[in-house]
């Protein structure tokens, strides 16, 4: 991942007061790890959001991430919990752990923050060589349906919420840029914070760039990078996938 294309994650107490509540991905990876022995690795773990729940069913996790603000966090969030994770600080490209792991898993679209070709496969090769044989790994990443890719490059309203700090309404808007040549989507989102009176006293942007990968093109490039797919589901849930899904989760492994 880009340090560079981090800007979205430099407030770790706001990323975690929008997403920390964003569990979907909990009950599949328990279900998975339940049939595993040894340390779990959670990539791009941020501010530990599903490797604090998973290490509090017993498990123990090691947390990697390139960004060292979402880690720091992290680190909190588990100490103040006295929970034993193992935070590093890496590139997931370039991952160098002295451990082999039963089970890997990267969510909350993760994948797509490799932007080109070499850094999916160096995240897949790091993924690979810390692999015991039988190992599994799971991760998530939009599906490239026409609706996502072709969101208005005008600002578009998302969604509010109550800034837990301030108080103060926050209004999000988003606008879209999509680049087909290189499937990638260039990403601004406005926050509009305002008082009770309605107001708006804050406005603050931030941008993040994110690459797309179509179905068969994924299936290529996890066989060229030593996968077999096991599963691949529409959703969290484990719902089939079909063209109407908004997301492709893959559960790999070696390929024998």
């Amino acid at each position: 991942m880009n340090i560079d294309n981090t800007e979205e994650y430099n407030d770790p107490i706001l990323y975690d007061q929008e997403n920390d509540h964003y569990r979907t991905e909990l009950p599949l990876l328990l279900k998975w790890v339940s049939k595993k022995q040894g340390p779990i690795i959670d990539l791009a773990c941020g501010t530990g959001r599903i490797t604090i729940p998973m290490a509090k069913s017993g498990h123990e996790l090691v947390g990697v991430d390139v960004h060292k603000g979402m880690l720091d966090e992290a680190k909190q969030k588990s100490m103040d919990l006295n929970l034993p994770i193992r935070w590093v600080e890496q590139d997931c490209t370039k991952l160098d752990l002295d451990i082999k792991s039963p089970l890997i898993f990267s969510v909350g679209n993760s994948f797509q923050h490799f932007l080109t070709i070499e850094e999916q496969d160096a995240f897949l090769a790091s993924v690979h060589k810390h692999f015991e044989m039988d190992g599994v790994f799971i991760f998530g990443t939009r599906f490239p349906t026409g609706d996502e890719l072709l969101q208005p490059s005008t600002e578009e309203y998302w969604k509010s919420y109550t800034d837990s700090e301030t108080g103060h309404t926050a209004d999000e808007y988003t606008i879209s840029n999509y680049d087909s040549l290189k499937q990638i989507q260039h990403y601004t989102t406005i926050r509009k914070y305002k008082n009770t009176d309605g107001e708006i006293v804050d406005e603050v942007s931030t941008n993040i760039s994110l690459r797309y990968v179509f179905p068969k093109e994924m299936e290529r490039i996890l066989s060229g990078s030593g996968f077999e797919i096991v599963h691949l589901y529409g959703d969290w849930n484990e719902s089939s996938i079909t063209n109407a899904s908004h997301e492709m989760i893959y559960v790999c492994r070696k390929k024998r």
